[in-house]
């Protein structure tokens, strides 16, 4: 596949992200530990919380990555911001109907995969520079990539949720993997793993087991 940009151009671009944007992303990623640790000692979120912080999340990667950045090097860039905007919208409407949707942590496979997930998505910028990344010219918390990957693990232990709102997180762990292999962001394998476990999750809920207690 032959990209509009060039290895050095697409650090480049996270080069200046960080730049500008560090203090924003640290929020970002406290926020999120504070709910997931709560979410592990509860073993039931706030729905209203998990739905308001993935909108922000969507929300941020497509207007402050997408747009303003990653646009300057990729014209496709436009297209994913406003997919990335459109998620947002999704969880932005289920924030305004908590009732409909739970996100539980159950003691089971499903359970498991999904602290798994949400985990690594924690750790994205270590594993980062765990392979050989050098801050800022390195993709960090915040950007497509750990969003959907922390989107993908709360996904697959939600109930009441349209699958709808499945897809965007399935294609973008398809074009955002590639990364993994054409630019050599090896972070991003788990990308693929995510987007596989909820395409499965979409398509054949019953695979990956209930989520109950075992």
């Amino acid at each position: 596949m032959k990209l509009p940009f060039s290895h050095s151009e697409f650090l480049d671009v996270f080069g200046a992200y960080n730049a500008a944007l560090w203090p924003a992303g640290a929020v970002l990623w406290i926020v999120t530990a504070l709910l997931f640790f709560k979410w592990m000692w509860a073993r039931q979120a706030d729905s209203r919380a998990v739905a308001v912080l993935l909108a922000i999340h969507w929300g941020w990667s497509g207007l402050a990555y997408q747009w303003v950045f990653f646009r300057s090097i990729n014209p496709a860039a436009g297209l994913f911001a406003g997919l990335f905007i459109v998620q947002a919208v999704f969880f932005a409407w289920l924030a305004l109907a908590p009732e409909r949707v739970q996100f539980t942590l159950a003691r089971s496979l499903r359970g498991s995969l999904a602290v798994a997930l949400v985990a690594y998505a924690l750790a994205y910028p270590f594993v980062g520079l765990a392979f050989g990344l050098r801050y800022p010219r390195m993709p960090t918390f915040g950007v497509p990539c750990p969003t959907t990957i922390l989107t993908a693990g709360l996904l697959l232990v939600t109930s009441g949720a349209p699958r709808v709102i499945n897809i965007i997180p399935i294609a973008w762990s398809v074009i955002g993997g590639s990364a993994a292999f054409i630019l050599g962001i090896r972070a991003d394998l788990a990308l693929i793993v995510a987007g596989a476990l909820l395409a499965l999750q979409t398509a054949v809920p019953r695979i990956l087991g209930s989520n109950s207690a075992a």
